[in-house]
């Protein structure tokens, strides 16, 4: 079985960072991704846009940190993960976000950024060598921990 989402957008707001008990650095992000539907019958083009939680673990977290701010474009491969919990008035709720194995960071390099912004791998090694290798960040081994919080107050967000 396959569970896997590319996405290509543009972060809607700076990154939410939290550090776990145990010491692991979490990051939520917000990409939005946008597509042209054109109608034949009234020849107009209007524009969808959809909105993604994505959740970035340890050593991704931590470049999301440092250099992801609102309006960076960004390349996100993952898994989607749909939790579920009960909320103050008793109704189950649920969330579905994608938990990134891989990021690149595309477009220009933001006024006074501190990282290039053309491409560069961040999550899994890159299969060939790259002239800008130093800048490519280890995984953590790609899964997030494999307790999931049930309770909504028990999650860093």
């Amino acid at each position: 079985m396959v569970n896997k989402v590319i996405l290509v957008g543009n972060v809607g707001m700076d990154p939410e960072i939290r550090a776990l008990e145990g010491g692991a650095k979490v990051a939520r992000l917000r990409v939005a991704t946008t597509e042209r539907i054109y109608n034949r019958q009234t020849q107009e083009a209007r524009e969808h846009t959809e909105w993604h939680t994505v959740t970035l673990w340890r050593g991704l977290a931590d470049v999301a940190d440092r250099y992801i701010r609102k309006g960076s474009q960004v390349y996100i491969e993952g898994s989607l993960r749909t939790r579920e919990w009960t909320d103050n008035s008793n109704n189950k709720r649920y969330t579905t976000e994608i938990v990134a194995n891989d990021m690149k960071m595309l477009g220009r390099r933001a006024e006074g950024a501190g990282a290039p912004m053309d491409g560069t791998t961040y999550g899994a090694a890159p299969a060939q060598p790259t002239q800008n290798a130093a800048a490519v960040v280890q995984p953590y081994g790609g899964n997030p921990p494999a307790v999931v919080p049930d309770e909504p107050d028990d999650l860093p967000f």
